[in-house]
């Protein structure tokens, strides 16, 4: 394409002739188009210099055994044990169970596998009544120290609500408990 010179005069069109560099504007299309023509260029030139440039690298065979090393859904981390004594502990890993399980009402489990407060409890103490049954009395302690005697049972408490919020919390609340009275 001829460029025409550029001066104050070529600049003017006279009022009988009109000059080469009064032609319409450019569109927006075309615009892009332009642009999209150039950074084309642009990349393929770089593409190009970096292949001269890493062609001096010596790559080898990848297996796939050395790139996968452990099994890709591992799941939830389990929570850190924070609690020493083993009434505490089991509350909060039934606080981790409601919270990565989910929690439901009205049954200890659901279809989905989520747990009540009592069912969470009594999964995470794997068979062991004892320990069972004095997590439920400091996690009924617990919810009357809160809400006062309105709760007379733990599965009374945990249907009341409508989501897990309020009990997992208060499974929280008797993991300190337990873990302040030592048990």
């Amino acid at each position: 394409m001829p460029h025409a010179p550029i001066s104050p005069a070529a600049t003017r069109p006279t009022p009988t002739t009109a000059s080469p560099a009064s032609a319409a504007p450019l569109t927006l299309e075309e615009r892009l188009t332009l642009v999209n023509t150039t950074m084309t260029a642009r990349l393929d030139e770089a593409a190009v210099a970096y292949e001269v440039n890493t062609s001096h690298i010596p790559t080898g065979s990848l297996a796939l055994a050395d790139v996968i090393t452990h099994p890709l859904d591992t799941g939830p981390p389990a929570p850190p044990v924070l609690y020493p004594t083993p009434v505490a502990a089991l509350l909060q890993r039934a606080h981790h169970r409601l919270l990565t399980g989910g929690w439901c009402k009205d049954a200890l489990a659901d279809e989905d596998g989520a747990h009540c407060m009592l069912g969470a409890i009594r999964i995470q103490a794997r068979g062991d009544r004892g320990l069972e049954a004095s997590a439920a009395t400091v996690l009924l302690d617990a919810i009357h120290r809160q809400f006062g005697d309105a709760a007379a049972t733990v599965p009374s408490f945990n249907d009341a609500h409508r989501s897990g919020r309020v009990p997992m919390r208060m499974l929280t609340h008797a993991a300190d408990l337990a873990n302040t009275h030592g048990l």
